[in-house]
This record gives structure tokens, sequence and C-alpha cells, in this order.
């Protein structure tokens, strides 16, 4: 690179971009939009879905991510329930992988998911076993996304 090259750059008037290469990433969550806007988000990267935490806890067995995405509330009876269910939200996920120190091991975890409470319990657990793992309510994920994985 030429010293006015560098120095340009420096000063913001070269814009400086490089291609990053393809990702893997993971997702837990019941909503089939969300499965689309994910799939969007990611275009030209390798985006593996699951619904359920039996499915998520095989893919997340058997694969290797770079990022992991977990919503709490996985079926319509968990939105607003004044109970938790924990076997079958995303916190079972985070449980499981608490217990499971090597899977996904360098694996960024972004809890998504509306239920606040719930996300801050599994970001909490996961923090408390050693992973990189924050809450991110949908609403400002994209911008998170964008300022981790820019294309």
């Amino acid at each position: 690179m030429s010293l006015v090259h560098s120095l340009l750059t420096k000063l913001g008037l070269v814009n400086v971009k490089a291609d990053r290469h393809p990702i893997r990433v993971f997702l837990l969550d019941d909503d089939v939009r969300r499965h689309k806007w994910f799939k969007a988000r990611f275009a030209g990267d390798s985006v593996d879905i699951a619904e359920t935490v039996p499915a998520a806890q095989e893919m997340l067995s058997n694969g290797s991510y770079d990022a992991i995405f977990l919503d709490h509330d996985l079926f319509p009876e968990h939105y607003h329930a004044e109970s938790t269910d924990d076997q079958n939200t995303g916190y079972a996920i985070a449980v499981w992988l608490s217990s499971n120190p090597e899977c996904q091991r360098a694996s960024t975890i972004m809890v998504h998911t509306r239920n606040a409470d719930g996300a801050m319990r599994m970001v909490e657990l996961l923090r408390k076993s050693g992973r990189a793992a924050d809450y991110v309510p949908f609403p400002l994920l994209a911008e998170r996304i964008k300022r981790y994985w820019q294309r």
C-alpha cells in the first residue's frame, strides 16, 4: 500500500471494504417469518434452523457454528405464560450448552427473544458457564448483525 493510499485511508477518504468468508449460523426459533428474516440477513452464509429443543440438541451436537441465535418462547402457549416450561424453551438449550462445555465453545451466542425475563435467565446461565452470550431484543437484532457480520 502506498503512503498516499495509507494516508487517505486513515483520513477516511478511501473506502476499505474486505469481503468476509461465509459463516455457519444456527437458529432456534419456531416462527417461520423469522426463519425467512434470518436467511435474508445471512444470505450467502449457511443457516441451519431448529424449531424444537430435541432438534436443536441434535444439530448443535453434530454441526459447528460461528453464530448461535436462540429464542426463548418456542410455542404460542409460552407467549406471556405465567409459569415457566423450561424443558421446551430456549432455556433448555442454554442449560444443555452450559452442561456440554466442549460443544460449540467458540460460537457467539445471541438470545433474540421478546421475552426479556427468559432471555436474561438464559444469558446469565450461559455466561456463568464461560460462554460469550448476549441478549439482543429482536427489534434491535438487525443492527447488531450488521455490526458483527457485515457483508
